[in-house]
């Protein structure tokens, strides 16, 4: 048998099985179905040899439509992804677990605003509320893994800043913060009730009553 024959029999090592695309979408599940946490597609791509950032993308949206019907989900919340239960399976994975101490409304006003408007200092979520925030009120929210402190702002000072976490946008179902709800959705729901009364009380303590302000614009108009 000559060299050549030999040669042509032995198979090509310029394209390795775990960098065809099906290779790719099997070793990315394979990786995060072993992972304790999500990963993003940087990590992603680099425990997997320095494979291209699109090749990741493409085989997670790959393994996105395969699994979109399955027990199991691939999902991505805060540009990382991970495997969760299927939403309409959820109850039959529930188990009993110590009941959750329910926020305060001081918490959950200051981690809405955090959210809004991260990343925010201590003293500008007190300007927003118009009241003092406590220490522990963001200690709660830290300790439930939704907020986290984001360094400092170049202010005299400098003081801390806050922001909130991956873990925030997957407790809440979010892919990322454009998915909070807007303004005209919480006016729908009733949430911002409270704005607006204390809108009206601030106008009724200024002596300067809602209406009495839309018939003062009437008035310059008509001049």
């Amino acid at each position: 048998m000559s060299e050549d024959m030999v040669d042509e029999s032995v198979p090509s090592d310029d394209v390795s099985p775990e960098r065809s695309s099906a290779g790719v979408e099997r070793a990315l599940e394979a990786t995060l179905f072993a992972s304790e946490e999500p990963m993003s597609v940087d990590q992603l791509a680099k425990h997997l040899g320095g494979i291209e950032n699109s090749a990741v993308r493409d085989g997670l949206r790959a393994l996105a439509v395969q699994y979109d019907k399955r027990g199991v989900n691939l999902v991505e919340r805060g540009k990382r992804w991970h495997f969760e239960t299927a939403p309409d399976l959820a109850h039959l994975l529930r188990r009993e677990r110590e009941q959750v101490r329910r926020l305060s409304r001081a918490a959950t006003e200051v981690l809405a605003i955090i959210a809004y408007h991260e990343p925010v200092s201590r003293a500008e979520i007190e300007s927003i509320r118009g009241v003092q925030t406590s220490g522990g009120t963001l200690d709660v929210l830290m300790e439930a893994g939704w907020v986290k402190m984001a360094g400092r702002r170049e202010v005299p000072g400098r003081p801390v800043i806050y922001a909130t976490t991956p873990e925030f946008l997957d407790h809440f179902g979010l892919s990322s913060r454009r998915d909070l709800p807007g303004m005209d959705e919480l006016r729908a729901a009733g949430l911002l009730d409270p704005v607006d009364d204390a809108f009206e009380e601030a106008m009724e303590a200024a002596g300067q009553p809602e209406e009495a302000c839309e018939a003062e614009a009437d008035d310059d108009s008509e001049e």
